[in-house]
């Protein structure tokens, strides 16, 4: 009797997780490696050329095209079994408007600007009426631990002026981050970061002179108003809810309105918008041991529509990331039928807008997250991953991957999708983009790349939520409607793919969450 019980006692001992549940199994590398083997060339190229096929017109946002594109990722996560994100619902709906030229007028010290001519608001809005403000002039308008433009200035309740870009000190460096990589206090994110220390200091409006960003704008919406290209798209102001309005300024007008004797501004500006919405499309696999730390998967669904009656695909862009995603997902879908289930929750993540300006990813991070962005561990964002960069030299391998952003957050996110390679796929893993300065050829002429910031991932990492922005480079089919599905190079994409999920599974059954350590 005595040994009956010894010997069942040592049974229970050695096998607690069979005892427990038979449901459980152990996750290793072996059945990573099943499930990723899963992923096929074969089946990319069915879905890729179905979600760039001319039914879908090229997924402009809003179209007809896009309703069907997002139609066909519903039906199939619900052939998957995975489950919606939100509400019951697939779709997350984001809202936005189109903006038309506002009613608008503006005096300074006497002199009347004229709109588009001398001075564009930002995103067409808020509505503001003031007379008589007093402005203040704040340098570069930046608030850093590095460098403070507000420091000892009181300017609640004012205007306040700015200078485009930041300083550098007598050998060139950028005073912000101390070497030759400029901040984003003059990147992409300049706008939003000036907006934001303008906010922070109570002023009511932000004067910015930057030459760049008003001709880009002001041509945006000249071309809107005028009919001759896509009008002019922004998130929802009745749903963001803005409170600080940004005029951007020619930078003609710069020696005049830096003036010493520069005091008081009247304005008035009322929106002229149009409202509609779009869909993200977000499914889940929630997680068995850590179900509230998710792993977020993103590519954007849309593309540039149709233009002077020719049908953009978007097969790359970004239709090779879209029918990625839904591999991924199948990959970890048949995993977790045969009991090898994430440990963490898996968002699936399609968004909307991408081409006019991050807004459907913006939406997401800034206004209507499904699930905390304070839960949320890692995204892994996927856009252009199908063809070679055109001015790739040929000397350099084509089984290849840029990755950007690894390094920026989190030494624990590089090092596991470094590993998920050398383990599994044995790709060369390229990091040259991983400096936004460095140059690539675009549009006829070379220019900063400032990948980290051009696409979806970048909206989460703003929040300090670890990212990488998986891409394989511009190609002269890019914004073309010659980007058409029989041009993907689907070994090498397949490839890409498998890295992806391997990476996501890595993380997703990780025994801790990843560090934040920079």
């Amino acid at each position: 009797m005595q040994f009956r019980y010894i010997f069942s006692l040592f049974i229970f001992l050695i096998v607690p997780n069979y005892l427990i549940s038979q449901d459980v199994k152990i996750v290793d590398n072996e059945s990573s490696q099943k499930y990723g083997n899963s992923i096929t060339k074969n089946e990319l190229r069915n879905l890729l050329y179905i979600f760039s096929s001319d039914e879908f017109g090229g997924r402009g946002t809003p179209s007809k095209g896009q309703d069907l594109a997002t139609d066909f990722l519903k039906k199939k996560y619900i052939d998957l079994g995975i489950q919606p994100a939100k509400d019951e619902s697939y779709e997350h709906k984001v809202f936005l408007q189109f903006d038309e030229k506002p009613l608008s007028y503006l005096i300074i010290n006497k002199k009347k600007f004229t709109y588009y001519k001398d001075y564009i608001a930002y995103n067409n809005g808020p509505d503001i009426e003031f007379r008589n403000s007093e402005i203040v002039y704040v340098g570069y308008g930046i608030q850093d631990k590095n460098y403070d433009s507000y420091n000892g200035l009181d300017v609640k309740g004012k205007v306040v002026i700015a200078i485009g870009n930041e300083p550098v000190d007598k050998n060139g460096n950028y005073v912000i981050t101390g070497g030759k990589k400029r901040s984003e206090w003059s990147g992409r994110n300049e706008i939003t970061r000036k907006k934001e220390a303008a906010s922070k200091n109570g002023a009511k409006a932000l004067i910015l002179i930057n030459d760049y960003l008003f001709k880009r704008y002001s041509y945006e919406y000249r071309m809107s108003d005028n009919n001759r290209g896509e009008k002019r798209m922004s998130l929802s102001s009745e749903k963001t809810n803005e409170k600080t309005q940004v005029l951007l300024f020619s930078e003609k007008n710069k020696d005049f309105l830096l003036q010493k004797n520069m005091k008081f501004m009247d304005f008035s500006f009322k929106k002229n918008y149009t409202s509609f919405t779009a869909n993200n499309i977000a499914a889940l696999i929630r997680g068995s041991e850590f179900p509230n730390e998710y792993i977020v998967i993103t590519a954007h669904l849309d593309h540039v529509g149709i233009q002077n009656g020719k049908i953009y695909n978007g097969a790359d862009d970004d239709g090779s990331g879209s029918v990625g995603i839904l591999e991924i997902a199948e990959a970890f879908s048949e995993a977790q039928k045969e009991g090898y289930g994430p440990k963490r929750s898996i968002l699936f993540l399609h968004v909307t807008a991408e081409e006019n300006g991050l807004l459907g990813s913006q939406y997401y991070t800034d206004y209507d997250p499904i699930f905390p962005l304070s839960q949320t561990m890692v995204c892994l964002n996927m856009d252009m991953i199908g063809r070679t960069e055109s001015k790739r030299k040929e000397t350099e391998p084509e089984d290849y991957i840029y990755i950007i952003g690894s390094e920026m957050l989190s030494d624990d996110l590089h090092n596991i999708n470094k590993k998920a390679n050398d383990e599994h796929v044995k790709i060369n893993l390229d990091y040259r983009y991983n400096d936004p300065t460095s140059l690539v050829f675009e549009s006829g002429r070379y220019i900063e790349n400032q990948y980290y910031y051009r696409s979806d991932h970048y909206n989460f990492a703003k929040y300090d939520i670890p990212s990488i922005f998986f891409f394989s480079g511009v190609h002269e089919d890019y914004h073309m409607p010659t980007d058409t599905a029989d041009k993907i190079l689907y070994d090498i994409y397949e490839k890409r793919i498998k890295l992806i999920f391997h990476t996501a599974w890595d993380l997703a059954n990780a025994d801790k969450r990843i560090e934040l350590n920079k």
